[in-house]
């Protein structure tokens, strides 16, 4: 079994994480969870418990731990992991470098998704990240339903084909990444990305795609920029709220 880190800290990034979905509006009231894995077999994850106060106040009292089979670790009673669970559960057990996962219902992505629309790379410096999102392609799956089973989980990994977000049609998206930080910067890209896309189409305008010279020219930011930075400054954006 892989070690990870279980204490304060990764409990306190799950819930900061839930507090910047909310504040972006990619999450509302008690819909939504954020998960980080702690062992090869284990997670802690956002519960709800009998003084649930939605996701906009989560603390690190609302994250438990279980393991992927959904038993708990240290739940107390009173709480109750997402019937969601297996999203996340499925996520790691299949693919060793998936640290956390974000499971959300951001209103782009609902409508985006309702209406079969596809995001195309046609922006650059306005939103790097997103962009390549938009270059890597952004999987679909196609089913509205709750994912609260190992085989319709197991469905999601498939239509994700080894990427880091998909959108669930009619339901949300699902980002994962190695950590946390990495995961909400990743749902807020998407969400930019779906609103451009959505936004488009309310206008009926069809951009061309960047040309290659456009490409080429536009830098990678990194890591540190694309998820330290930007996390830092979601995190201090949620305090402010």
């Amino acid at each position: 079994m892989t070690a990870h880190d279980d204490g304060p800290r990764l409990r306190a990034a799950v819930a900061t994480a839930c507090r910047v979905l909310a504040r972006r509006g990619l999450v509302d009231g008690i819909l939504g969870h954020v998960s980080a894995r702690v062992a090869d077999d284990e997670l802690v994850i956002r519960c709800r418990g009998g003084d649930e106060r939605g996701l906009a106040r989560t603390s690190p009292k609302d994250i438990w731990r279980v393991d992927l089979d959904g038993r708990p670790v240290d739940l107390p009673d009173g709480y109750a992991a997402p019937n969601e669970l297996p999203i996340h559960a499925e996520l790691m057990r299949a693919r060793p470098e998936v640290g956390a996962v974000i499971h959300a219902h951001p209103p782009a992505a609902l409508l985006a998704g309702l209406a079969g629309l596809t995001p195309r790379p046609v922006f650059g410096a306005y939103d790097i990240p997103a962009l390549r999102l938009a270059l890597d392609g952004v999987p679909v799956f196609d089913n509205a339903s709750l994912v609260d089973s190992r085989a319709l989980a197991l469905e999601l990994l498939a239509a994700m084909e080894g990427r880091a977000v998909c959108l669930l049609r009619g339901h949300g998206i699902v980002a994962a990444a190695a950590t946390v930080e990495a995961a909400t910067v990743l749902a807020v890209n998407l969400e930019a990305l779906l609103s451009v896309t959505l936004e488009l189409a309310r206008l009926g305008a069809t951009p061309p795609e960047l040309t290659a010279a456009e490409l080429e020219a536009l830098p990678d930011l990194g890591s540190s920029f694309n998820d330290r930075l930007v996390w830092q400054a979601l995190v201090a954006e949620a305090d402010d709220g």
